[in-house]
């Protein structure tokens, strides 16, 4: 039996698929969309040696399965159309929905992550490190001791 033609199409980009693999995602960088939030974790080992990674998360928060499959396939099919993805090889990206991914206009979704994708490699300023509390913190006032006369 042949496989059937794959000419004009895209290849699918590579999946996250073990817990472990979304969970490391979720300790690293973070970017909010009103569709999605991007999670991204950078593995400068595997760089050379893997193409980027994509994981999607759809809670059912956000209703029943027929509803999740759809946000999901809405959002693999942006990635997969996504103009000038800027997605760096030997990163693992998370998409995590959110419920306006599925009444958004296409075309803005896939503006959305695009964006998304170049903006978390950018560089952001180092936070300040915290000063420490100069506050006396909770004070309970004494009673005075009782003296013997």
């Amino acid at each position: 039996m042949r496989k059937p033609e794959t000419a004009g199409r895209e290849k699918p980009p590579a999946r996250l698929k073990t817990r472990a693999e979304f969970l490391r995602a979720a300790k690293g960088r973070r970017l909010r969309t009103p569709c999605f939030s991007l999670q991204m974790h950078a593995n400068p080992e595997a760089a050379a040696l893997r193409p980027p990674r994509f994981g999607f998360t759809v809670t059912k928060k956000l209703g029943g399965a027929v509803l999740r499959n759809r946000i999901r396939r809405r959002l693999k099919e942006a990635l997969r159309r996504a103009p000038a993805l800027s997605a760096r090889p030997g990163h693992d990206y998370v998409i995590l929905a959110q419920p306006a991914a599925l009444t958004e206009d296409f075309a803005k979704l896939q503006q959305q992550l695009s964006k998304a994708i170049a903006d978390i490699h950018e560089a952001r300023p180092a936070r300040a490190p915290r000063s420490p509390n100069k506050s006396p913190g909770k004070v309970t006032p004494t009673a005075p001791t009782p003296t013997k006369d």
